[in-house]
């Protein structure tokens, strides 16, 4: 058993809860958050995770075209879960003021679900190293704060009422526990985990560039924000170079 990875699956629970109780009292500012956890989230896929994924490749000598394929399935099947659950429709649907409590419960579901495969990451992550395991978990903590903000605010948006909004958020915290403790029951080949990082980092590229960024410049697009994102990459880059 990875204590590690169980102690950091622990932290993404305060990461995600902290979100979701700074979403509720702090519905105005999740533009500059989102913003940075996007910039967080760049950084981690190219700066670090790929870079792992190349070097098992080229120890290996595997071929790189599955590491391609994956990066651009992680990317299309987690638009297509998206879709499906209703999310992107959901906010559609809050501006056209359609809203439906169901909409809302869907929806974080859905964030739930993406939760549970953050932990799975984790866990897969310190299978090919503590080191890699590491800055997935910075990502999905930086990702998960994300997602406890975005949880409640789709609850709330959806006419849910708040005790159910806590319900949920609760639900989206204690996932990412439970994905890690499941990859405590396996281990695989090197070249799945290649082909699992690629998946992740499709997953990660899709999260910032379709959901965050767009969300936090909706209505309140600045130099600032861009900014942020800017710092975010930047961060990232700084730790992967020092740690």
């Amino acid at each position: 058993m990875n204590i590690e990875a169980l102690l950091l699956s622990f932290v993404t629970f305060l990461s995600t809860t902290a979100g979701g109780m700074f979403g509720i009292r702090n519905r105005n500012k999740l533009h500059y958050v989102m913003s940075f956890t996007a910039g967080v989230l760049l950084g981690v896929c190219f700066f670090d995770i790929l870079p792992e994924a190349f070097s098992i490749v080229q120890k290996n000598n595997f071929s790189i075209t599955p590491l391609t394929i994956m990066i651009v399935a992680g990317f299309l099947i987690f638009h297509i879960l998206e879709k499906s659950v209703v999310m992107h429709h959901s906010h559609e649907e809050e501006y056209a003021d359609h809203k439906h409590p169901t909409i809302g419960l869907v929806g974080a579901s859905g964030l739930s679900f993406h939760s549970f495969l953050d932990g799975v990451g984790i866990g897969l992550g310190f299978q090919v190293n503590p080191h890699v395991g590491l800055v997935i978990a910075i990502a999905v903590i930086a990702h998960d704060f994300s997602d406890g903000l975005n949880t409640v605010t789709i609850m709330l948006t959806h006419k849910n009422k708040t005790k159910k909004a806590y319900i949920l958020l609760f639900i989206d915290a204690i996932t990412p526990m439970l994905g890690v403790v499941s990859t405590f029951l396996f281990r695989i080949p090197e070249i799945v985990l290649v082909m699992y990082l690629g998946f992740f980092v499709g997953f990660l590229l899709y999260i910032g560039a379709s959901d965050l960024l767009p969300e936090a410049h909706s209505k309140h697009s600045s130099w600032t924000m861009l900014g942020l994102t800017v710092l975010g990459s930047m961060f990232i880059f700084i730790v992967t170079r020092f740690t």
